[in-house]
C-alpha cells in the first residue's frame, strides 16, 4: 500500500511538471501572421520570423512586431509647386507604400522604423515623396500633368524606387487626384479644346441639319413625284376604265341595236312574206276559181259539141254522103287541134298573168312598205317642223335679235375666209384720210358686214323691219292656241 501511494504521487508530479513545462513552452512561443514580421532579437542575434513561429526565451531574447500591410496616406505639398512653365500648382496625390516580404528589406525597416510610430513613419515617408514630387512636377508642364497622370506616377515610383529600398519599402501605387492653381491656368487652358469642341460639335450639328433637311427634302420631293405618280395612274387608270364602260356600253347599245334591226327586218320579212303568201292564195283562189269556169265553159263546149255531132252523125247518116262525112271529121280534128293549142295558150298565159301579178303584189307592198317610212319620216319632220314653228311663236324680239347677231360672226367669217388663203398682202398707202393702207381693209369688211341686212331681205323677200315688227316684243307672253 506505501509503494502504490508512492508511485501514485510520483506520477503526479510528473504529469504536473509535463504541464508547466508545456505552459512555459506556450508562453515562450511566438506565432507570426502573413501580416506582419517578429524582429526576434537576444543571445542568439536578430533574426526575422515571418508566416511562422518561434521559441522565444525569457530573460535572454525578446521580439517586436512589425507590420507588413499596406499603408494608404496622402501625399498633397503645403506649398504650391512650380512646373517647368512656372506655373504655380497644387498636387494632391494618393501613395500605397508597405514593407518588403524579403528578410533583409524587413531587417532594413526594422532597423529604421521599428521604434517609430506609425504617424511618424508616415511623415518621414510623406517627405520623401513630396520632395521627389516636387522635383518631378518642375520639370513637367501643365499640360502633362493634367493629361498624363499615370505618366507622373510612373516617374514617381521609379524616381522613389531607391529611396524607398534603402528603407526596406517599395511603392506600390501612386495616382494623382487633384491638380489646382490659383490663376486659373488649368481651367484656360481647355478652352481652345471646348471652343474647338464646341465650334466641331455646332458645325457638326449644322451639317446634320443641312443633311437631314436635304433628305427631308429628297424624302418630301420623292413622296410627292410618288403621290403624282399614283395619281397620275390613278386617273389613268379611272380613264381607261371609263373607256372601257364606254366602249363596252357602246358594244353594247351597237349590238342591240343590230338585234333591234335583225328583228325588225325578220319581222318586216314575217310580215311581208304573209302578205305574199296571202295574196298568192288570194291568186290561187282566184286562179282556182277561173279553172272551175274554165272546166265548165269546156264542159258547156264538149256538150255543145256532142249535140253538133249527134246533129252532125243525124245528117252525114241521113243528108251528107261519106265525103261530106270525112270532111267535117277533118275539120273536126282541126278545131279540136286549135282548141288543144288554145288551152294550152291559155294555160299558159295564165301561169304568166299569176307570176306577172305576183311580182306585181311584192312591189306593190315593196312600194307600200318604202312609202309608208316616207310617209312615217315627213310625219316625223312635219312634226319637228311644227315644235321648232311652236318654238319660234315663244321667241321675242330679244330672242330674234339674239339669233341674228349670234349668227352674224358665221357670215362674217365666211365673207372673210377668202382672206386666210392670202399668204401676203402688200399694202401701199398714199395718206388720203381713213380710206388709206389696212383701214381700207376693214372698212371694206365693216361695209360687207353692213351689207348683210340687205342680202337677207334680197334672198327671202321681206324686209327686216316687217320681219321684226311681227315678232313678240320683250315682255309680251304668246296668245293662248287652247280652247
Amino acid at each position: 500500500m506505501h509503494i502504490s501511494s508512492e508511485v501514485f504521487v510520483i506520477a503526479g508530479l510528473m504529469v504536473l511538471t509535463i504541464l508547466f513545462f508545456m505552459m512555459m513552452m506556450a508562453r515562450m512561443y511566438r506565432k507570426a501572421g502573413p501580416h506582419q514580421a517578429l524582429v526576434v532579437y537576444g543571445f542568439r542575434g536578430t533574426r526575422i520570423v515571418k508566416g511562422g513561429g518561434t521559441v522565444i526565451f525569457p530573460m535572454v531574447e525578446t521580439y517586436r512586431e512589425l507590420s507588413l500591410e499596406l499603408m494608404s496616406f496622402d501625399v498633397a505639398p503645403q506649398q504650391d509647386l512650380y512646373t517647368k512653365q512656372g506655373v504655380a500648382v497644387n498636387v494632391e496625390a494618393v501613395a500605397q507604400i508597405k514593407v518588403k516580404s524579403d528578410p533583409e528589406s524587413v531587417r532594413t525597416a526594422a532597423e529604421q522604423l521599428l521604434t517609430k510610430t506609425p504617424d511618424a513613419r508616415e511623415g518621414l515617408i510623406r517627405l520623401v515623396m513630396e520632395g521627389h514630387l516636387r522635383g518631378i512636377i518642375g520639370q513637367l508642364s501643365v499640360e502633362q500633368i493634367v493629361k498624363e497622370p499615370e505618366m507622373v506616377g510612373d516617374r514617381m515610383r521609379a524616381t522613389c524606387a531607391e529611396d524607398m529600398n534603402k528603407m526596406g519599402l517599395e511603392v506600390v501605387s501612386f495616382t494623382i487626384k487633384e491638380v489646382r492653381d490659383k490663376n486659373e491656368y488649368i481651367a484656360n487652358m481647355g478652352r481652345p479644346d471646348i471652343a474647338r469642341v464646341k465650334r466641331d460639335a455646332d458645325v457638326a450639328m449644322a451639317e446634320a441639319e443641312r443633311d437631314t433637311a436635304i433628305k427631308r427634302a429628297e424624302a418630301t420631293r420623292a413622296a410627292a413625284v410618288a403621290r403624282a405618280q399614283a395619281d397620275q395612274e390613278r386617273v389613268l387608270a379611272e380613264t381607261l376604265s371609263l373607256a372601257n364602260q364606254a366602249e363596252s356600253q357602246r358594244d353594247l347599245e351597237t349590238k342591240k341595236a343590230a338585234y333591234q334591226e335583225i328583228i325588225k327586218k325578220a319581222q318586216a320579212q314575217a310580215d311581208k312574206a304573209y302578205d305574199i303568201q296571202s295574196n298568192v292564195m288570194q291568186q290561187q283562189v282566184i286562179a282556182e276559181q277561173v279553172r272551175v269556169q274554165q272546166v265548165e265553159k269546156e264542159g258547156q263546149i264538149k256538150v255543145q259539141e256532142a249535140e253538133i255531132l249527134r246533129h252532125e252523125r243525124e245528117l252525114v247518116a241521113t243528108v251528107l254522103k261519106e265525103a261530106e262525112i270525112q270532111r267535117k271529121r277533118i275539120e273536126t280534128l282541126a278545131e279540136a287541134e286549135k282548141q288543144r293549142l288554145i288551152f294550152e295558150a291559155e294555160g299558159h298565159a295564165r301561169q304568166k298573168i299569176l307570176e306577172a301579178e305576183a311580182q306585181a303584189s311584192m312591189i306593190r307592198q315593196t312600194g307600200e312598205a318604202e312609202a309608208e317610212i316616207i310617209l312615217k319620216k315627213g310625219e316625223a319632220e312635219a312634226k319637228a317642223m311644227n315644235v321648232k314653228a311652236a318654238a319660234y311663236q315663244e321667241w321675242n324680239q330679244a330672242a330674234v335679235v339674239d339669233k341674228l347677231i349670234t349668227g352674224m360672226p358665221e357670215i362674217v367669217r365666211a365673207l372673210a375666209a377668202p382672206l386666210a388663203n392670202v399668204d401676203k398682202i402688200t399694202i401701199v398707202s398714199t395718206g388720203e384720210g381713213h380710206t388709206a393702207g389696212m383701214n381700207k381693209i376693214t372698212g371694206d369688211m365693216a361695209q360687207m358686214a353692213a351689207q348683210i341686212p340687205a342680202l337677207f331681205e334680197a334672198l327671202s323677200g321681206m324686209k327686216m323691219s316687217e320681219l321684226l315688227g311681227k315678232v313678240r316684243p320683250i315682255g309680251d307672253k304668246p296668245k293662248s292656241t287652247g280652247g
